[in-house]
């Protein structure tokens, strides 16, 4: 019995660290594209970002575009308007504000999926725990923050709870990344209009090309990667209270490549904010097996 449980256990632990690397390459990608923004404008890096993605992941994956039904398709595009939303709301949000406000803003979404989402009423503590963490990150209010960017990264957030919804439902749809491959084209192509109307010929500036990719390595192609598969074994609820961990992750970018330095109000509201998804992640882990059926409900 004892051997049987083993293997069990790493499979269940195995998403909750494939969320978790995706999160750091996501945050330490958002640091490097807010000092590209001087060079391409808000919309230009994201326009970068995705374009790069696709071609990346499009390159690897080599989707077949035949023998899909229509809610496949309808899932994709979907999935795909909700990542060129989602990037471009929060990247216009950082364009106005800190990003470690913005990321803590954006966060909100996610908890509030939780809450909706879950079954379990100590899940509802978790995220009123990790919500405390997030507005102690924030200095307990943003009102010296520019109410236009606190809007964008309000919205982004809204995206964000979309955005965990449409990647478990492509990755039961898909094989692989063959979804979210074709919905990063859907993404590149919807903010590619607005890319050039910002930007224009600064797009071709090899150099901005070059740290576009890298962005779109660390900010699109790993981290969705390692969410989308994480979210075939892991509960929505339970992934968005692990969300929480991104305005520490966030913070620790600015700190090390922005050179944000972090208060001790801030450094509690971070270890309110870890104690929050530890608390989810044995939550998780104790529910065994029960939690596989709500991973893949339709």
């Amino acid at each position: 019995m004892q051997a049987a449980a083993a293997p069990h256990r790493r499979g269940s632990l195995g998403p909750v660290g494939l969320v978790l690397a995706g999160g750091v390459s996501v945050q330490f990608g958002a640091a490097l594209a807010v000092n590209l923004m001087p060079r391409a404008g808000a919309l230009g890096v994201v326009t970068l970002r995705l374009l790069a993605a696709a071609v990346v992941l499009l390159l690897i994956c080599r989707p077949r575009l035949r023998g899909h039904s229509r809610t496949d398709w309808g899932t994709v595009l979907a999935f795909g308007v909700t990542l060129g939303a989602m990037n471009g709301l929060f990247y216009q949000a950082v364009a106005r504000i800190p990003l470690g406000a913005a990321v803590t803003l954006e966060v909100l979404g996610p908890l509030a999926l939780s809450v909706l989402a879950s079954r379990r009423a100590v899940n509802a503590v978790w995220a009123g725990l990790a919500l405390a963490g997030v507005f102690l990150l924030g200095g307990g209010g943003f009102g010296d923050l520019d109410l236009v960017g606190v809007a964008f990264a309000l919205a982004a957030g809204a995206m964000w709870a979309a955005y965990i919804v449409f990647s478990a439902r492509t990755g039961r749809r898909f094989p692989q990344a063959d979804g979210l491959a074709l919905a990063m084209a859907v993404g590149a192509l919807l903010m590619l209009p607005l890319g050039i109307a910002e930007s224009g010929a600064k797009l071709l500036d090899p150099v901005t090309i070059a740290l576009g990719s890298a962005v779109a390595i660390m900010s699109s192609v790993l981290p969705y990667t390692l969410e989308l598969l994480a979210l075939r074994r892991l509960p929505a609820s339970t992934f968005a209270i692990m969300m929480s961990l991104e305005p520490a992750m966030a913070a620790t970018a600015g700190f090390l490549i922005l050179g944000q330095s972090l208060s001790l109000i801030q450094a509690a509201a971070i270890a309110l904010v870890i104690g929050a998804s530890v608390g989810a992640v044995r939550t998780q882990v104790g529910r065994g097996k029960a939690a596989l059926p709500e991973a893949a409900t339709p």
